[in-house]
């Protein structure tokens, strides 16, 4: 069950970093994946909601995977 939902987790992440990277290529496709997790150096990205908000959905999904296997290791 701990395997289960950790592999759920990291897929989900996954799928969200891809997402995000997506975003980011179409507001500005020279952007690298770098680039992409310091959003605030780039006014572009700073400034779009979208990708603003595909990020703040990366990083729930982040913030969840710590709580789980945080909450896992304490068993």
């Amino acid at each position: 069950m701990e395997n289960d939902i950790e592999h759920v987790l990291a897929e989900l992440i996954a799928q969200q970093e891809a997402k995000v990277r997506r975003c980011a290529a179409s507001i500005d496709p020279r952007l690298t994946g770098d680039d992409v997790l310091q959003p605030h150096d780039f006014p572009q990205l700073a400034r779009d909601a979208v990708f603003n908000h595909e990020d703040g959905v990366l990083a729930g999904l982040r913030s969840a995977d710590a709580a789980v296997r945080a909450l896992l290791r304490r068993r």
